[in-house]
């Protein structure tokens, strides 16, 4: 990475306690190093962790504003980390992600965008922009991360309660079957949020992802006015699918 001599010469500096906390995800011992201190001299709370099984063990332990991801890692590489986190419903899966690998591919950009990350940096990287584009992040995602999951959310011509499970076309009620319920629910609470094809298929003897396609093109057929293609619940390629709501 460029800028090692940046990164060896800042100086450390305890951070303050209401700082930024930002977790570094790399398998690569050197890169957590370097970052970490010049994160941590820009005054930022560093946590580090070199795969994915780490991270989500830190993640249940520690609250995170930020995460720099890396892609290619043993184990769980970034993009399936990254989609997890997003399909889940825990404040976890808004904490915003900016990808920093080597890769930079534009199928690997989109992939990645797709997974629900809110930047790419490609490696090797200034240190200046890498700074920048944190602070730029950490600004726009300080609103967000207040949010709860809305009461109710509307799309189009529907409105969805998320407590009664009641979906309602113009005032009329919309007969849902119990999984389309399960499934509506689960994407109002992340809305514009991709939600896994796991997550979605819930529980039981029935579950398995490739019904959860079967069960979207049924849903489609009740929200949409073109199902083939779709306005409100859009697909996340290779990771699961989205509800766009109205703001």
């Amino acid at each position: 990475m460029n800028g090692e001599e940046h990164f060896a010469a800042s100086a450390a500096a305890k951070p303050a306690d209401d700082a930024a906390h930002i977790l570094i995800i790399d398998d690569d011992r050197r890169i957590r190093e370097l970052l970490s201190r010049m994160l941590s001299a820009e005054g930022y709370r560093v946590t580090t962790a070199g795969d994915a099984a780490d991270a989500t063990a830190k993640l249940k332990s520690f609250s995170f504003d930020l995460i720099v991801l890396d892609v290619m890692m043993p184990g769980e590489d970034g993009f399936a980390f990254a989609a997890r986190l997003r399909s889940g419903s825990t404040e976890l899966s808004h904490v915003p992600i900016l990808m920093l690998t080597a890769r930079s591919e534009t199928e690997d950009r989109v992939r990645g965008l797709e997974a629900g990350v809110d930047d790419y940096l490609a490696k090797p990287c200034e240190p200046r922009e890498l700074s920048l584009r944190i602070a730029s992040i950490l600004r726009r995602a300080a609103p967000r991360q207040a949010q709860r999951p809305p009461a109710a959310v509307h799309f189009g011509e529907f409105t969805f309660d998320l407590a009664r499970g009641e979906l309602r076309q113009r005032g009329d009620v919309v007969r849902l079957t119990d999984r389309e319920r399960a499934m509506l629910r689960l994407l109002a609470e992340n809305p514009g949020e991709t939600v896994a094809r796991e997550v979605l298929a819930g529980s039981g003897v029935a579950a398995n992802e490739r019904t959860v396609d079967v069960q979207v093109n049924r849903l489609r057929r009740k929200i949409e006015r073109d199902p083939a293609n779709p306005l409100h619940l859009q697909t996340a390629r290779g990771a699961g699918y989205r509800l766009l709501v109205d703001r």
